[in-house]
């Protein structure tokens, strides 16, 4: 039997133990700190509240400070689950026990300081020493929880490590294809939610102008902004050195589609569509929700900004990506300038 612990009992980490115990594996869920009330449900009757959802029985819940009791198998596989503020504390809290298997992120974010830009499976590696590899792709929790078919990209800079794990995660209704452009995976993985606070605005924009007397819609707008999120997505992953087939496959171009779909990051670019300013729709309409998107501006913007300024071409061929950086960081409005989209 194949021991796999899953650290984060998040919705996506939780609903990813679904199709790994559909497929026999024995499923250690540890929950960190901030999962207290979820594995203590999961452990009453099954229930995951994030999930709306029942846990398969086979899947054994363990809350943070019970770390050891699950480490105490031969484990195959770690996946963390965290946020992307949870990285260190995922790191922290497996260091000490020297793991010696692989490990597959599904954390979204981009490691950044004030002037580089890295992904997390490199802090991962350099601090656990083992092989790390990510998943990316359009995924809503939920839909996975409900065994509705999936497919995602399983990345490992290895090639047997990415066809062994991709098998190894795979269901019947959970398609994992393999892949080893770990760079484009996760730079896809993680600016998708960036830019769907952009192309959200265009339902804003609707929301703020008065009907049309034929009820017009503004899906020529989205369609636009959606076209230049994934040019912009596209010189981003290139300039980092990650492949095209990344930005119009499943990280990319399938995850966007997803997420303007009507996710958190979206709903929050309606509201900067509309007229707000970030810090008060965060505060007013969203307080109690997580948006990747605007916490990677703040916390990768001024590298961004510090990498456009470096470099005069790419400052002219990210307008949506400046545009969105100023709605975040300074908190001000949202506005496009349609004469520099599609500017190579």
């Amino acid at each position: 039997m194949t021991h796999i612990l899953v650290l984060g009992a998040g919705v996506m980490g939780s609903a990813l133990t679904i199709p790994l115990a559909d497929e026999g594996h024995d499923v250690h869920l540890v929950g960190t700190d901030h999962d207290r009330v979820v594995i203590d449900a999961v452990k009453r009757d099954r229930w995951h509240p994030g999930l709306n959802a029942k846990l398969a029985s086979t899947i054994q819940p363990y809350h943070d400070h019970e770390l050891t009791k699950a480490m105490a198998f031969k484990l195959e596989l770690v996946v963390i689950g965290t946020s992307s503020a949870g990285v260190d504390y995922a790191i922290e809290h497996l260091r000490p026990f020297d793991i010696d298997c692989p490990v597959i992120m599904l954390t979204k974010g981009l490691d950044a300081t004030a002037d580089t830009i890295n992904i997390y499976p490199k802090r991962v590696t350099e601090a656990l020493h083992v092989p790390v590899g990510a998943i990316g792709g359009p995924c809503i929790a939920g839909e996975l929880a409900a065994r509705r078919h999936t497919s995602v990209m399983l990345s490992f800079t290895d090639q047997l490590l990415a066809d062994v794990h991709a098998s190894m995660l795979s269901a019947p209704y959970y398609h994992v294809r393999p892949t080893t452009d770990l760079v484009g995976l996760e730079l896809c993985a993680a600016l998708k939610n960036f830019f769907a606070l952009g192309i959200g605005a265009a339902q804003g924009w609707l929301d703020a102008q008065p009907a049309a007397a034929n009820d017009a819609k503004a899906h020529n707008l989205a369609a636009g902004l959606f076209s230049q999120a994934v040019r912009e997505l596209q010189i981003l992953t290139q300039h980092f050195g990650g492949e095209d087939a990344a930005v119009y496959g499943l990280p990319g171009v399938g995850d966007l589609f997803v997420t303007v779909q009507g996710g958190r990051n979206a709903r929050m670019g309606r509201l900067l569509g509309a007229g707000w300013r970030y810090q008060a729709a965060k505060v007013e309409r969203m307080s109690h929700d997580t948006i990747e998107g605007a916490e990677l501006a703040l916390h990768a913007g001024p590298a961004l900004r510090a990498m456009m300024a470096s470099d005069p071409k790419l400052e002219t061929q990210l307008p949506l990506t400046q545009a969105i950086l100023h709605a975040i960081i300074e908190d001000g409005p949202f506005t496009m300038d349609w004469r520099r989209y599609h500017l190579d």
